[in-house]
């Protein structure tokens, strides 16, 4: 599929952004938007895209560095996530009404990202998404507050990312103690990055030593259990949104 572009985004008037639609069918099919790691709209985010329309899925990648670049909107995109707020979500809401929208789409739509934009999809479980699926997110500080109201959630933490090490016990708490609807799972051979093959060339070394390394078994059964997931809360028949 080549790259589209959405209109409405807050960043830029028009979001460059990948499409990917199921091989088979007309649809409508449920939705779901992709929110890329600091590295920006690559290709590991493109394939993933592709994974989910391969299940039946229409999924969008949104490049929220569209204004400047990665090096020009890096710091001001992470400082949105750190906030809470900022032009990067409105990019995302943008992308989120664009597939509601679409005459191919049943209006379900979730949200499922990686490290960067695995916070990203966390943070935007109470922003109109029927499901979020954050793959090794950064939790907010006051999460018990930002996340009440949430939509069902499905998150997959590495117990070797030192990073965020007891972040998926929390999480589990916090949702837990809020009533939402979820799936938190801690895998014990997996660090940070585990669902994301990087070409990183010569330093694929470096990456492994760090712990930023994709690992096979703990990224299938992540998938399994995010198509489980979304399976429930995107393509069935649904009460609209909590969030």
């Amino acid at each position: 599929m080549p790259d589209i572009l959405v209109p409405g985004g807050e960043s830029a008037p028009e979001l460059k952004a990948y499409l990917a639609v199921p091989p088979t069918g007309e649809g409508p099919w449920p939705a779901v938007v992709v929110v890329h790691e600091a590295f920006g709209l690559t290709n590991d985010t493109r394939q993933q895209a592709d994974r989910l329309a391969a299940a039946g899925y229409l999924a969008v990648a949104p490049d929220l560095f569209t204004a400047g670049g990665v090096l020009r909107c890096l710091r001001s995109t992470f400082g949105a996530l750190m906030r809470g707020q900022g032009p990067a979500f409105g990019d995302l809401e943008a992308t989120r009404r664009w597939l509601a929208d679409r005459p191919d789409s049943t209006g379900r739509v979730g949200v499922l990202g990686f490290c960067m934009g695995g916070g990203f999809a966390l943070l935007a479980a109470t922003r109109g998404f029927d499901a979020s699926a954050p793959n090794y997110g950064q939790l907010p500080a006051n999460a018990e507050e930002v996340l009440r109201g949430a939509c069902p959630v499905i998150a997959s933490y590495g117990r070797r990312d030192v990073a965020l090490r007891g972040a998926a016990d929390r999480l589990e708490g916090v949702l837990t103690g809020l009533g939402v609807p979820h799936d938190v799972k801690e895998y014990p051979d997996a660090g940070h990055s585990f669902l994301n093959r990087h070409n990183a060339g010569p330093f694929s070394v470096l990456e492994k030593v760090a712990g930023f390394n994709y690992h096979q078994p703990s990224a299938e059964d992540a998938w399994a259990r995010i198509l489980r997931f979304f399976e429930v809360h995107l393509r069935a028949e649904q009460p609209a949104s909590q969030g």
